[in-house]
């Protein structure tokens, strides 16, 4: 039996170590040194002066227990104590249960219900959506570990979390941070083109990360921006393959603790979405059944290699994309009509066998759960509830129980959004998977959890924490960079910068913040020295009922009379007054209608209103470029190939623009 063999190459393994001090003559090994232990709830073991966590309470130093032994070794050693229940567990990366809370979104976890997840379905990996102060947080990750620590082999839970120091929130896609740094998006870093900066900030994030007791970032993005309606472009490098690579293996580097792999302080970076996601026609997102088909073409080619950094720098994790690579090809052959995470052609051929990837395949979320008529076809009257969230594009026909054999024929480690372990048990049970091959995933899953150190001490300190997190020299470093990467487009004549204590007209901005920046703010156009438009880019609601449909942006990037920024645009030129616009390109913007009534345009990828004020008033400079081109035109947009960077007719503002 594989799994035999499996831990009979683990024995002899740690016998060969074991037997290291004697072949080298009178050289003596270094003294192991003793890691601090989290004991909250089992006791240590003592042997010959130094203490091990006695995680599964027999008394006995297991090799896994064993700190002095590699990962590897230790991994090996516990995946042969587990259950086949256990090693299913393993393989579900669920949502911490919150207390009355909405997909986990509430004040604490509910550690009844995780106590029954962690005892019952033995599910260590968990993704965490608490945005409390950083005390409280780090205390509920303590009382969770606490939980976990009380397993049959107290094995540590894994906290993962989506990006929360950014400026965009999308329940299910990304968090909102309470206390951490606040850095403009992903787009910010590709216009300053300087992986220096994207290592600063991972840096600090890392450290904020592990400080709260999370140990998994389910980020970069690492999608092409290349079809500008698609609503998660603010999350990417950009549109260009060659930045995001370099960018992202700086993000990678920065977050794990090292460019060649995962450290003991690091956090474990999982890279999404592989591949194409970015190239959605008409900008559908594929969280929806309306959005689950891309259409890569010729591009693929470009949106596999925006990920060459990431993995030459040995991301711990990988993460599928959603959607069906529709009339795609790889290699010359054709690619199965199924998300990537089913596709063993995208995952087991180019990531494992050609590109040597040998950390874990993370699926994205539901991609095992039946797309229901709500999930489909959703109405005023019966709407997509969270319930009704399912992603299993392609697999439709299939049953639960063949969903789960196919994902892990096709190599995914861990299932995503799900502790549904039954139809998975039973297809062990039916023997339709090799348990050999599930042993796989689980030393995978594992190895991590001995590299950070977790199996000794999982816990973090709730007053460090609050040290930790958000000290002025880091909300400076992050403050910077919200001014320096905004982008000036536009500045006819001398307009900018504005002369501090004038007087302002305002929409869209803070009057707190004008006033705290020396300015007046004055409610009547006709009294002002100049004036100032805040917006995003525009967009549309075209699925209101679609649960993600209503909470991502969709439509037209043109301005249109009758939006209130348009409205507010015309209406300072119509008065005679200097009037900039401060847009938030959080897609690209078709800015020819709204031209002729700006004297100035100052795009930023996520700024405070304070970062926007600085930069107009002359205190910090916008030393951007554009991550991506502004088309001219909706039209010109209609027309582009969707998978193709930067290629609309005739763009207003080029790719790298910026004054």
């Amino acid at each position: 039996m594989k799994t035999a063999k499996l831990l009979a190459t683990s024995m002899h393994v740690l016998g060969a170590v074991a037997l290291s001090g004697c072949v080298h003559g009178n050289a003596q090994p270094s003294p192991p040194t003793q890691p601090d232990l989290g004991l909250r709830v089992k006791e240590a073991i003592a042997i010959d002066g130094l203490q091990f966590r006695d995680a599964d309470g027999d008394g006995q130093l297991s090799p896994y227990e064993d700190w002095r032994l590699s990962p590897e070794e230790r991994a090996i050693d516990l995946a042969g104590r587990m259950t086949q229940a256990e090693k299913v567990g393993t393989l579900m990366h669920s949502t911490m249960p919150g207390l009355g809370g909405e997909l986990g979104r509430a004040d604490s976890y509910d550690l009844e219900a995780l106590g029954a997840l962690v005892s019952d379905k033995h599910v260590t990996s968990y993704i965490t959506r608490l945005t409390l102060a950083p005390a409280q947080l780090a205390e509920q990750n303590n009382l969770a570990q606490e939980v976990a620590a009380g397993g049959r082999l107290g094995i540590p839970l894994t906290i993962s979390t989506d990006p929360r120091n950014h400026f965009s929130y999308v329940l299910g896609a990304a968090e909102a941070g309470s206390g951490t740094t606040q850095w403009p998006e992903l787009l910010g870093f590709a216009a300053l083109r300087d992986p220096a900066l994207v290592r600063e900030f991972g840096e600090i994030a890392r450290r904020e990360y592990r400080a709260l007791g999370i140990h998994m970032a389910l980020s970069p993005q690492l999608d092409l921006l290349t079809e500008p309606r698609w609503p998660r472009g603010s999350g990417t490098f950009g549109s260009q393959a060659e930045l995001s690579s370099e960018l992202g293996g700086a993000y990678v580097e920065s977050f794990q603790g090292s460019a060649n792999g995962l450290q003991a302080d690091g956090v474990m970076t999982v890279v999404k979405h592989w591949v194409g996601y970015g190239a959605q026609p008409e900008g559908f997102e594929a969280h929806n059944y309306y959005g689950r088909f891309a259409d890569p073409g010729d591009y693929l080619s470009q949106h596999i290699a925006a990920f060459d950094g990431a993995l030459e720098a040995k991301s711990a994790g990988i993460m599928p994309a959603y959607p069906i690579l529709r009339d795609a090809t790889l290699n010359g052959e054709a690619i199965e009509a199924v998300s990537p995470g089913y596709s063993a052609q995208l995952l087991d051929g180019l990531l494992r066998q050609r590109r040597g990837y040998e950390g874990i395949i993370l699926s994205d979320w539901a991609i095992t759960r039946d797309c229901n008529e709500r999930c489909m076809n959703p109405t005023d009257e019966a709407p997509q509830r969270p319930q009704d969230i399912a992603t299993s594009w392609g697999v439709e026909g299939l049953t639960v129980q063949q969903r789960y054999v196919k994902g892990v024929q096709a190599g995914i480690d861990q299932f995503g959004g799900t502790d549904d372990v039954l139809p998975l048990l039973a297809a062990m049970e039916a023997g339709e998977i090799d348990e050999a091959r599930v042993d796989q995933s689980v030393i995978r899953v594992m190895v991590p959890k001995f590299q950070l150190g977790l199996f000794e001490n999982p816990y973090v300190s709730p007053a460090a924490a609050t040290a930790a997190i958000g000290g002025a020299e880091d909300i400076a470093k992050a403050d910077r960079l919200q001014r320096e990467s905004q982008v000036l487009l536009r500045n006819e004549g001398t307009t900018l910068p504005f002369s501090p204590g004038a007087k302002v007209w305002l929409q869209g901005m803070s009057h707190d913040a004008a006033q705290s920046a020396g300015l007046q703010v004055v409610e009547d156009i006709a009294d002002a020295d100049f004036a100032i438009v805040r917006t995003d880019t525009p967009s549309e609601m075209l699925h209101p009922n679609h649960f993600f449909g209503s909470r991502y942006k969709e439509g037209r990037l043109n301005f249109e009379p009758g939006d209130p920024a348009y409205e507010a645009l015309a209406q300072a030129n119509a008065a005679g007054v200097p009037t900039m616009l401060a847009i938030f390109l959080d897609r690209p913007a078709v800015l020819t209608d709204v031209l002729p009534l700006t004297d100035v345009i100052l795009a930023n990828f996520g700024a405070s209103d304070a970062a926007v004020l600085d930069v107009a008033l002359g205190r910090a400079e916008a030393r951007g470029r554009l991550p991506f081109e502004l088309p001219r035109s909706m039209e010109a947009v209609r027309a582009q190939d969707p998978a193709a960077p930067d290629d609309s007719a005739d763009p207003l503002y080029p790719y790298g623009a910026g004054l």
